[in-house]
């Protein structure tokens, strides 16, 4: 006579558990809470943008629901380039600085990923190595050599040093994100091009690149973000006049000579939120699957 053994439960994965406890009432309700205290500025910023300067000197944007009253006269005053507190010419400098800005980047990495991903060549490891390794310069103890260079190319005063100084430190980055994520796609899937007669420009722009959207839009996501909301190298590569200038240092101009002008700074301020906030909701749902690129194997 045979006795079955008793039936044990499987052990719960990490990731179930992780699940489970993130799922948990407790968490939610966390959630919730950190969702309102992040949003709550936000809200009031959009609020006081709309309400008349008098208002605003005088009580805070919670008392906008006792007596509502709106006005786009705030908004007028901040784009109408005929105002000497105009952020328009500053809104349109920051397109023209942060899509380039984008994309130089994010070209040049793309190449450079897929050469240490799938071409052997002598010392790509420690080249590979060395380009990572260049995450850990900062931007500020570079700027004093780097204006020294700009000035003697001349081209300080252009959007060229500001294109060039993102460019170059978001190139680390870029790379190890797209190698990892490039690392990740089948080999078989370039062997079967190459079979078919495929060389390394066909495999690139007609196998890899379709497949590189999620990791692609991460990084355009986080380098738009990033150049966006940058001071410190606009400050230092466009000066503070409106002609290359971005609208974060009009914002910085503004509240430094308008100080008690907060009608105008929070008008200025939600239409610089604006537009990042609007790329990034449209383009979430790539950001997480490109930031967890290589992070995970199986």
């Amino acid at each position: 006579m045979t006795t079955t053994p008793p039936v044990t439960p499987p052990e719960v994965s990490a990731a179930g558990k992780a699940r489970k406890r993130l799922s948990s009432p407790w968490a939610s309700l966390i959630a919730v809470v950190l969702a309102v205290l992040w949003t709550v500025p936000t809200f009031g910023l959009l609020v006081s943008s709309f309400r008349p300067r008098s208002d605003v000197r005088r009580s805070g944007w919670w008392t906008f629901f006792n007596d509502p009253t709106f006005t786009l006269d705030n908004y007028r005053d901040v784009l109408d380039t005929s105002n000497s507190a105009s952020l328009g010419n500053y809104f349109v400098n920051s397109f023209v600085i942060t899509i380039p800005a984008v994309i130089i980047p994010i070209t040049l990495a793309c190449l450079a990923a897929y050469a240490f991903a799938w071409i052997k060549f002598p010392g790509r490891d420690v080249l590979f190595v060395a380009v990572f390794a260049l995450q850990i310069v900062p931007i500020q103890v570079t700027l004093i050599p780097l204006l020294r260079l700009y000035v003697d190319a001349g081209i300080a005063g252009t959007f060229w040093p500001i294109w060039l100084s993102h460019s170059i430190f978001a190139l680390p980055l870029a790379v190890f994100l797209l190698h990892n994520f490039m690392k990740e796609i089948p080999s078989g899937l370039l062997e079967a091009a190459r079979v078919d007669g495929a060389g390394h420009v066909s495999i690139f722009f007609k196998v890899l690149l379709p497949l590189l959207r999620p990791a692609l839009a991460a990084f355009g996501i986080f380098q738009f973000l990033w150049v966006w909301n940058d001071l410190l190298v606009a400050l230092t590569f466009a000066g503070g006049g409106d002609t290359v200038a971005p609208i974060i240092v009009g914002l910085a101009n503004l509240s430094g000579t308008r100080g008690t002008a907060w009608h105008l700074l929070s008008a200025g301020a939600f239409i610089s939120i604006l537009v990042p906030m609007t790329v990034f909701l449209l383009l979430q749902r790539y950001f997480v699957r490109g930031l967890l690129a290589g992070s995970v194997k199986g």
